[in-house]
């Protein structure tokens, strides 16, 4: 009997996660006594480009600010997308006056048949410092038509031009799967203000 429930429990997990997972993540030990409270403005960078196009770099990180803003305490006040695999993974450029943590993305993108292979390196990066406060590496695969996701694609579509269509449906999927595991900062009355500002 012991046997069979265990079997069960596998083949369960196996219908939850379907074709996409999160293979492993890590959060700072201090994450509740120190970064909770410290970091919480950020920028998203995706760096270097999946498969060298910039629009799908922009797609990503796009997604990124949006989902955090809408789904987390974060105050996500820039996105960007680089060329170049970042010799400096303290993202100094990145740390301007205001921004408390950068948030790198680093996917890998392959189109397959009707959808998408994409895999995600993420870290949460500390600005004061560099140092790492969250990891988490993913991947699946999922095709591009998905009639729950038709508004998002057209937003997409509207905001950086055709060529991302075919991309959106894989790498939101994964992208909130992996960012679903970031912890929630703790937001005091002045942040939750400038959230409501943020408008996103």
């Amino acid at each position: 009997m012991g046997t069979f429930k265990r079997v069960g429990a596998v083949l369960g997990l196996m219908v939850l996660t379907g074709c996409g997972t999160v293979k492993s993540q890590r959060l700072r030990d201090d994450y509740a006594t120190v970064d909770r409270q410290q970091v919480k403005r950020l920028a998203v960078v995706t760096q270097p480009f999946p498969q060298g196009q910039q629009y799908i770099g922009d797609l990503w990180s796009l997604i990124a600010r949006q989902w955090l803003n809408q789904n987390r305490d974060y105050l996500v006040k820039a996105n960007t997308s680089l060329p170049e695999r970042p010799t400096d993974t303290t993202f100094k450029d990145q740390c301007v006056e205001g921004i408390e943590g950068v948030l790198w993305l680093d996917p890998t993108v392959k189109r397959v048949e009707d959808g998408a292979e994409v895999a995600l390196k993420a870290q949460l990066i500390r600005c004061r410092d560099g140092e790492e406060v969250w990891a988490a590496e993913a991947g699946g695969s999922w095709d591009s038509e998905d009639k729950k996701y038709v508004e998002r694609k057209e937003q997409y579509v509207k905001e950086l031009g055709p060529d991302v269509e075919p991309y959106v449906v894989p790498s939101y999927k994964l992208l909130v799967a992996t960012l679903d595991t970031l912890p929630n900062p703790e937001l005091n009355e002045a942040d939750k203000d400038e959230k409501i500002d943020l408008g996103e």
